[in-house]
């Protein structure tokens, strides 16, 4: 076998906090060869973030790193600056887990990767500029000329996750770290971001270190997986071997976590529900963009209609940019509408003004999809979970204390944790604060912006299997906005699937992921990975077959 691109040796990552030493991932041991895939899975806090950062140096200031992290034969613990920016993006990329925070929200997304080529090659600026266009065609970006132009605000959540891609991949790099490189995409644009992935292996011999919780990722992927709980290597093995004959208790935990589509039991609506007056009435809605500066008035949504009972989950699935978060935000009068009749709970909101929706807003509550940037960083979450009690006047004092420790109980969270700030929380965590905080005023209509994609599959059954109970104990309403089909299947009683801001399909469950009639929800289906090696492989080749 080749000699190893990324070599580990002892690798120890401590984080030095309040006088104290805590190790955050202890003696990593493992080799990546040329061409070869090697996944690290475990739950959220492990430590699989924390070594991949680690390698290149990219940690706080109160890490200490000891042992050996060779790539390519140079050692990086304790190299030089000007080595480590030699070996940054060339030698080594790093696709970041949150693009909005790794990309720079004041240049343009051609301008990173344009500077990204120029620093490392002897580029003409027109040469980097055509470049860059290309790399953002290769990752399937909408119209890439314009795009190049574009802050990332102006993208949504899967598209700064392909150009971030895209500036990883500009230097061609022998070693590619991918820290949950998918967590935001859709299926589809999924499946296209692995097929580059495998691209760049096959085309360059490039070695990918592979940091996700999706076991599907893996299963489709990985050739190699090591498996972390508490900063410690568990398990180290094929994919073969870790898949079909798991040796450790916590990776069979971590297997049975995993959700399969079509294995779920059935939802059913009782008919008294489904008699009664809808919480949410969509009808042919059209939502749109207003003109800004040089940016043309875009349309997002067109001719839309749902309605949902109480009691009910919809799930709303559909590609990055097809307008999932678009109907989410105007369903609880976020966003205005153009065209069409909204009605929450009996009260139309086409037209109504701010007071009116003030009052109206009383009855919704919404999960956002990221809990880090949607909870304030300077408030401990007990007064993020209280804010929208004492907003509406319904408590304050000791009943407002007492309100929000009750929230924290039903979220499963101690008590204790009202006076923590939110980065001292886990992902999971912050997530079930948001939770939290969207049921404080005992919602008729709940929105769930992809509230799962950010979470490992253990963490992400737990949620689950809390929102259920929650909804069935509550009875509220809720729309789930999803790209993972799996935990949709889980959660709805329908299914409604969005294409390019239209409506393509709805129906129960098993009508659509079992007899879908739009050949878009056909193809959706297909994208689908499933956590196991030798049947993903085999649907993979049957989509690109389709697909050529």
């Amino acid at each position: 076998m080749s000699e190893p691109i990324l070599k580990v040796r002892d690798f120890t990552v401590e984080f030095w906090v309040e006088g104290v030493w805590y190790p955050a991932a202890v003696k990593m041991n493992f080799d990546v060869h040329p061409g070869q895939v090697l996944a690290i899975v475990g739950e959220s806090g492990s430590g699989k973030s924390t070594t991949a950062m680690g390698l290149m140096s990219l940690l706080a200031p109160n890490a200490r790193m000891t042992g050996s992290v060779s790539v390519k034969g140079t050692e990086m613990v304790g190299a030089k600056k000007n080595i480590l920016r030699d070996y940054r993006g060339k030698e080594v990329a790093y696709i970041f887990q949150e693009p909005m925070t790794a990309l720079n929200p004041v240049y343009t997304i051609g301008f990173q990767i344009v500077e990204t080529l120029r620093t490392h090659f002897d580029m003409t600026p027109k040469v980097a500029k055509e470049r860059a266009i290309e790399l953002l065609g290769m990752v399937e970006i909408p119209d890439p000329e314009k795009s190049f132009d574009k802050y990332p605000h102006q993208l949504s959540g899967g598209q700064r996750q392909r150009a971030m891609i895209a500036q990883s991949l500009a230097c061609d790099p022998g070693l590619l770290v991918a820290d949950e490189p998918t967590t935001a995409l859709d299926v589809t644009i999924q499946a296209e971001i692995l097929d580059l992935m495998r691209g760049l292996r096959t085309r360059l011999n490039s070695a990918i270190l592979l940091i996700t919780h999706d076991m599907g990722v893996v299963a489709d992927m990985a050739d190699e997986i090591l498996v972390m709980k508490d900063g410690l290597t568990v398990e180290h093995g094929t994919a073969d071997q870790i898949f079909n004959r798991p040796a450790h208790p916590y990776t069979k935990e971590l297997l049975a976590a995993v959700p399969k589509l079509g294995s779920s039991k059935k939802r059913v609506l009782a008919p008294e529900k489904a008699k009664a007056a809808p919480v949410l009435k969509m009808e042919n809605v059209t939502i749109e963009y207003p003109k800004r500066g040089r940016i043309p008035a875009f349309t997002a949504v067109k001719d839309f209609s749902l309605e949902i009972f109480p009691g009910e989950i919809v799930g709303l699935v559909g590609e990055s940019g097809s307008g999932k978060t678009t109907v989410g935000r105007a369903a609880i009068g976020l966003l205005p509408i153009k065209e069409g009749r909204l009605e929450i709970v009996g009260r139309d909101i086409s037209k109504a003004s701010q007071k009116e929706l003030f009052s109206i807003r009383r009855h919704t509550g919404i999960v956002f999809q990221d809990p880090a940037s949607s909870l304030n960083p300077r408030l401990p979450i007990g007064e993020s979970i209280g804010e929208p009690i004492f907003l509406a006047g319904l408590a304050k004092g000791d009943e407002l204390n007492k309100k929000v420790e009750d929230l924290l109980e039903q979220v499963e969270l101690p008590r204790s944790y009202r006076n923590r700030f939110p980065h001292e929380l886990s992902g999971g965590q912050r997530q079930r604060v948001g939770i939290a905080r969207a049921l404080a005023l005992t919602p008729d209509l709940l929105i769930a912006d992809e509230p799962t994609s950010a979470l490992d599959v253990s963490v992400q059954a737990r949620f689950l299997d809390l929102l259920l109970e929650l909804q069935e104990r509550l009875n509220f309403a809720c729309l789930f906005i999803s790209h993972d089909l799996a935990v949709v299947d889980i959660l709805s009683h329908r299914i409604a699937v969005m294409q390019e801001g239209r409506l393509v399909e709805v129906g129960d469950r098993d009508q659509i992921l079992k007899d879908a009639k739009d050949p878009y929800t056909r193809r959706l289906i297909a994208a689908v990975p499933v956590p196991n090696p030798e049947e993903q492989r085999i649907r993979r080749e049957a989509r690109l077959a389709a697909k050529n």
